[in-house]
Order: C-alpha cells, then sequence, then structure tokens
C-alpha cells in the first residue's frame, strides 16, 4: 500500500487519496487533532522580527471602533519596526507575515507535510498573529488554504452561499452582508481546510497565531501571458544568436519586420495587412512550439518570487564543490544530506527537470535521480548508486566540468562521464546557493 492510501492523522485519519478525491476543491474539512501537541516553533517576537526585514512582505490590519464600518478597518504593509506595531494589550489588531517558510526551517517543514498535492500548487506559509478580537473580516479567497491553529484559540465561521458584495470603501475586500453557516473554535493543532468557494472570517479569542497554508489557482489568462512573453523573449535569444553566425542580412528578415514595397498611404491610422500577416505568422511559430512551449511552462513555474535571494557560497569555488561531492557520493560524509534550499523551486516533466527558472534535459538514471530530488527535496550519496559503479572509482577527474544538458550523446558516455557531469551540475547548483550539503 503506497503512503498515500495510508490513514494521515494530519487529515483526521484519512488517507491522502480519499482527501483529494473527497474534499480538495469541493468542501471544507475540520481536522481535531491534526497536529497533537503541537507547539508553535515560530515565536511572537520571531514573527515580530520578520517583519522589520525589507525583503519579507508584512501587513498589520487594526480594527478601531469608528461608527463608519468601512472606516473601521486600516491596512498598513510593512516592514515594521516593533514600535510601530499597536501594543500587545491593544485589542483587535492583526500582524500577517507571508512566506515564513522561506526564512524559517521550522515553517518548511510544516510545508513538507502537504506533499501529497503537486508542489507546483504549493504557495507559501503564512503567519497571521492577532490580539484579543483580531481578524482581517469575512472575505473571499481564490486559493485552496489549510488553517493550522498554532497558538490560542480562533473561531472561524464559513459560508459558502453568500452575497458577494463588498464593504465599499473599506481597505481591504470586506464583504458586506455575511452570514455564516457554520462556526468552530480552533484550539493548537487543530485544522480547518476551505476550498475557494467558502467565505470565511476569524477572530482571536485571546491572543492568537494561525498558520495558512496557501495553494495557488492561477488564472489561465495570467498563465497563458506569462508563457507567451516567456516564449518570445527565448525566440528573441535564439534568433539574435542564430544571426551572429550568418550574414546580418538573414537574421534581420527572419525577426525584423521590413517594407520595402509599402506605398504612400491615405489612411496612416490603419495597421497595414503585411505587419498583421508577419505577426501573425511569429504568434504561430511561438504558438505551435511544443518543446518551447513545455520548456518555457516549467521555467516561468520555477521562477523564484522577486523578494527571493541565494546566498551562494563565499568560500568555494566549482573544483572545491565537486571534491566535496565526490568525498560525499563515496560516503565520505557519514550521515550527509544534500539537500534544495528552502527557497529553490525545483519541477520536471517527461523530459526535462526545472530548477529556479532554469532547465535541465535529463533521461535515465540521471533523470531518476534528479527527480527524486524534486519530490524528497534531499538526497542521500545511495540515490547516485546507479552511477556509482564507474564513478566511485574514478577519482578526482576533471575539476570543471559544466554541464546544461544531460542527454545521451549518440554514442552512450561511459558511468564515469556521466557520474561527472551529474556530479558538476549538482556543484554548479551548490555554487549558486540553490543546494547545501548537510553533515
Amino acid at each position: 500500500m503506497n503512503a498515500i492510501d495510508q490513514p494521515c492523522a494530519l487529515l483526521g485519519g484519512l488517507s491522502p487519496a480519499d482527501f483529494m478525491r473527497h474534499y480538495w476543491q469541493k468542501k471544507p474539512l475540520l481536522i481535531r487533532g491534526a497536529m497533537p501537541g503541537f507547539k508553535a516553533p515560530i515565536t511572537r517576537n520571531a514573527l515580530f522580527a520578520l517583519a522589520q526585514r525589507d525583503e519579507v512582505e508584512s501587513r498589520l490590519v487594526v480594527q478601531s471602533g469608528a461608527k463608519n464600518r468601512a472606516r473601521s478597518w486600516s491596512l498598513t504593509r510593512g516592514p515594521f519596526a516593533r514600535r510601530s506595531l499597536p501594543p500587545l494589550a491593544q485589542k483587535a489588531w492583526s500582524l500577517l507575515v507571508q512566506g515564513v517558510n522561506l526564512y524559517e526551517p521550522k515553517a518548511h517543514e510544516i510545508l513538507e507535510q502537504f506533499n501529497f498535492i503537486p508542489r507546483v500548487r504549493l504557495d507559501d506559509l503564512m503567519i497571521s498573529y492577532a490580539s484579543d478580537g483580531g481578524g482581517v473580516g469575512p472575505h473571499f479567497d481564490s486559493y485552496d488554504v489549510f488553517l493550522l491553529q498554532a497558538q490560542g484559540v480562533r473561531r472561524w465561521r464559513i459560508a459558502k452561499n453568500v452575497d458577494n458584495s463588498l464593504l465599499r470603501g473599506a481597505a481591504l475586500k470586506i464583504l458586506a452582508r455575511f452570514k455564516h453557516e457554520q462556526e468552530w473554535d480552533l484550539a493548537p493543532g487543530d485544522m480547518l481546510y476551505l476550498p475557494p468557494s467558502y467565505a470565511h472570517e476569524g477572530v482571536a479569542k485571546g491572543e492568537c497565531m494561525t498558520y495558512s497554508i496557501g495553494f495557488t489557482s492561477p488564472r489561465g489568462s495570467s498563465l497563458a501571458k506569462a508563457l507567451m512573453g516567456w516564449m518570445a523573449e527565448e525566440s528573441e535569444d535564439s534568433e539574435g544568436s542564430e544571426g551572429s553566425e550568418g550574414p546580418p542580412s538573414v537574421k534581420r528578415k527572419a525577426s525584423i519586420y521590413a517594407d520595402p514595397n509599402q506605398a504612400a498611404t491615405l489612411s496612416p491610422g490603419e495597421i497595414p495587412v503585411a505587419l498583421q500577416n508577419f505577426a501573425y505568422r511569429h504568434y504561430q511559430r511561438l504558438a505551435l512550439d511544443e518543446a518551447r512551449f513545455q520548456r518555457a511552462l516549467g521555467e516561468s513555474l520555477t521562477e523564484p518570487k522577486p523578494n527571493v535571494w541565494f546566498q551562494g557560497s563565499m568560500e568555494d569555488d566549482l573544483s572545491t564543490c565537486l571534491d566535496r561531492l565526490r568525498l560525499w557520493a563515496q560516503g565520505g560524509c557519514a550521515g550527509g544530506v544534500l539537500r534544495l534550499d528552502a527557497q529553490t523551486q525545483m519541477l520536471f516533466d517527461a523530459k526535462q527537470i526545472f530548477i529556479n527558472a532554469e532547465s535541465v534535459g535529463a533521461s535515465g538514471a540521471e533523470a531518476k535521480i534528479l527527480r527524486l530530488l524534486a519530490n524528497e527535496r534531499a538526497l542521500s550519496p545511495g540515490a547516485l548508486s546507479p552511477l556509482m559503479a564507474v564513478g566511485a572509482r574514478a577519482g578526482p577527474g576533471p575539476k570543471s566540468v559544466q554541464t546544461s544538458k544531460l542527454q545521451t550523446p549518440h554514442k552512450a558516455p561511459g558511468l564515469e562521464a556521466r557520474f561527472e557531469a551529474l556530479l558538476s551540475l549538482l556543484a554548479q547548483w551548490m555554487l549558486d546557493g540553490w543546494l547545501h550539503l548537510e553533515g
């Protein structure tokens, strides 16, 4: 029996397969004791410290006692110095900090418990700290979310059939006439799953913290726009490289509009038919290029968020990283694990590996190893065993091999060359800060 078919405490005894079949994108699920004995791994002070950082997205929501309901809500974006936050004793305020999993390993570990859902859908872990009575008002989310209570108690009220009208003039998108259909008080370790179609409101009963595990729901139009832009940019790059190898006239003819036969016009505001046809031909070339589409999709889906910065190795060079990896692969680092950085995005399809907006062609044992890394986000030395028969006996070999492709050429390379090529790729990722050797 696979793990996805086994009962899971996180899902209240349901198996991941049953949860996805009966609840995901369909209906809410309240789970008492999803994480028994849970204690918030990120303290209030640690959360406040994150909210002070420029690269961390944070928001402060305060509800006052103003008679005008819309004006009683205020929204301020961070960063926040500690003294700029309201006093802890003040009621009805909330601090929301996005992407905590990118900065706190314990938060990243919580996200990994939801690995039965395709990682491409996973967005981040947001932490909401609230004083007594704090919340963000009744609202809709356009994504799936698991609401894990981490500290204190929060009352959740939800409804499926509601009036979608928003409170005019409010700083937040708050439902004007929300009438709940169900409500629960969640204590630490309890969790509520909500699909996108459910309106909800959470109000703190005393000081509390809630962890929101959110999943992206990309719009088709936005995804298509991003893909076309990605493909067009790549097309320009390839045209530029092709043009540099041939006569300049070939490059101009292939990619730049020319109209030597354009006649004088009495209708200068009209788009010339020749230009329409030129644009349409290039659009079709992009739209019908399946290989380019697949590559653009994988690279765009793994593009790191704008506020992400990787800390590459300051001491090592590629040669040093390669030596460390050879020693690790041969068991020289007892218990060592090669682990993806928490900020690294890594996915794959049938032919390629995608990591942080770059793509790598892979097949055979190399593809299995890299897919395992994408799935588990870590590798032990044993994972390289299919390439170790010769590789383990190979000795140092070349120290500056760099590769962006792992496809087998017409004459299949020996295991030694394939082993070195894979280690070189992993070493470059280490140097870039995308991957770390632990232990």
